[in-house]
């Protein structure tokens, strides 16, 4: 969460090349979520680095308030989350193929279902994704309103899925990314994808 607007987090995101994660924005009315932690700067308009880890019930387990340019310790961070949901910690490192994990054989609106595998203009479609990418909303209705048919992978959840996103496109992860047949579209783009699926018309 930060106290930016969101077309500024949009444009960080984008300088990371993909992130997996969501971003909130506490930009109004200005900080009020981090006044109310105690981290919001009003006379700079701006909130500390903070990190609030909080549990089902609720109760905050640990806080940290530090310094702009300190990065938190993730081990410390892990194993805190570890102790808090101990079934998590205790999940194999690895996902499962994605012809076992994704492979559906119905038609399952893509919002239903991890992913919705179907068959259509000429060419099988993979988007990768994940669920609160705007992009990604974005491209799924287009492609919806084009009657085009995909299979839809969330890359969040789905490390190999992640991994082959990220091999896509030189390494750098991005959502959406466009696997049709032997073509790659990164980010949604609609004239790029009409030229690809041979769509008349944007």
């Amino acid at each position: 969460m930060s106290v930016d607007h969101v077309p500024c987090l949009k444009a960080w995101a984008e300088s990371l090349e993909g992130i997996t994660y969501p971003l909130l924005s506490d930009f109004w009315p200005h900080g009020e979520v981090a006044t109310t932690w105690g981290v919001f700067r009003r006379e700079e308009g701006t909130s500390e680095r903070a990190v609030f880890l909080v549990d089902r019930e609720g109760i905050v387990r640990y806080s940290d308030v530090h310094a702009i340019d300190d990065q938190p310790d993730n081990e410390v961070l892990f194993d805190l989350l570890g102790e808090l949901e101990p079934e998590l910690a205790a999940l194999p490192a690895t996902q499962p193929e994605p012809s076992e994990q994704t492979a559906e054989t119905d038609t399952a609106p893509a919002e239903s279902s991890p992913a919705a595998s179907t068959s259509g203009a000429g060419s099988a479609v993979v988007m990768y994704c994940t669920p609160w990418c705007p992009d990604c909303r974005s491209a799924r209705a287009w492609l919806k309103q084009h009657g085009i048919s995909f299979t839809e992978v969330d890359v969040s959840s789905d490390n190999t899925a992640r991994e082959r996103a990220a091999a896509l496109n030189d390494g750098r992860l991005h959502t959406p990314t466009f696997e049709i047949g032997e073509d790659i579209c990164v980010d949604f783009r609609a004239d790029r994808l009409t030229e690809l699926l041979g769509i008349d018309g944007g």
